[in-house]
């Protein structure tokens, strides 16, 4: 089922403010840590020879008859990078539930906030590597058109946590706010590397399942299906097996978000049963 884009409108509900640092070349809405020539004044330091007399704050030297120079918070720009699974596993539910639309809302949900803030953002898709396919426009225009491509996706191949959010990594000019959405099926020891990668950023690792994939309410005779290498398996699903893999999917959960504390970055995990405002609610505050 497409992605309608009437849900953006819903998000207004929520504060559009990030209240992050960056360091990205362009003015905007976001304070810096650097100080340079900018909007907010900072403090005071004394004048040495080369500096630039226009910053001479003349009035305190009538007071004091010492030389001292404004110094300013630069503001600048936030970037918000947005990272969306389009591997095969993640084309797995039905209707309102299917994981790969219920992340790309999640997704689409910051960007739309973070252009409403006038800050800029980027959104790829990521398999074996990261895809961006927005134009850098960061605008309402933008965040519609990116409805449309996503819906022109289908979700297929196998997933490259390491190779390609490492790559990305190596392409982020500036301190930003990285935020991963994922279902982190594949290789944990490539997602946690991946991870890392990216780890001199915030990031925010999105796990999205399905209430099929947490808590299968199957019974009996079951064929179940690895949907990135399509082999298939039949089994008699009940009883002690059903309680082993509700145990595993239990310690999966615990090894991405024990892997992600410690590298530092929040974790979220997110069921596609959940009502969407809800669950956006969750990864948008924490």
């Amino acid at each position: 089922m497409p992605i309608e884009p009437d849900f953006l409108d819903e998000l207004d509900r929520f504060e559009a403010s990030l209240n992050q640092q960056s360091t990205a070349v362009k003015k905007g809405e976001q304070e810096s840590p650097s100080v340079g020539e900018g909007l907010t004044f900072s403090d005071y330091r004394r004048y040495s020879p080369g500096d630039d007399t226009r910053l001479i704050d003349w009035r305190l030297y009538a007071r004091t008859e010492e030389f001292f120079i404004k110094q300013f918070e630069e503001e600048r720009n936030l970037t918000v990078h947005v990272l969306l699974d389009a591997s095969a596993s993640m084309d797995f539910g039905e209707g309102d539930q299917h994981k790969f639309e219920f992340g790309a809302k999640l997704g689409l949900g910051y960007a739309y906030l973070t252009a409403e803030e006038h800050n800029d953002f980027r959104f790829s898709l990521f398999r074996d590597r990261a895809e961006r396919i927005d134009t850098g426009t960061a605008t309402r225009g933008e965040v519609l058109a990116l409805v449309d491509r996503i819906n022109e996706t289908d979700p297929d191949g196998d997933t490259d946590f390491e190779a390609a959010l490492g790559e990305y990594a190596a392409g982020i000019r500036s301190r930003s706010l990285v935020v991963v959405v994922t279902d982190c099926i594949g290789d944990l020891d490539g997602l946690e590397t991946g991870i890392a990668s990216l780890a001199r950023n915030e990031v925010v690792l999105v796990q999205v399942l399905s209430p099929d994939e947490l808590d299968p309410e199957v019974a009996g005779d079951t064929i179940f299906e690895d949907l990135e290498s399509d082999l298939t398996r039949r089994t008699y699903f009940g009883g002690r097996l059903a309680e082993r893999y509700r145990t595993r999917v239990d310690e999966f959960v615990d090894d991405v978000s024990g892997r992600a504390q410690d590298l530092g970055v929040t974790h979220e995990l997110v069921g596609t049963d959940e009502d969407f405002f809800d669950a956006f609610s969750s990864v948008w505050i924490g």
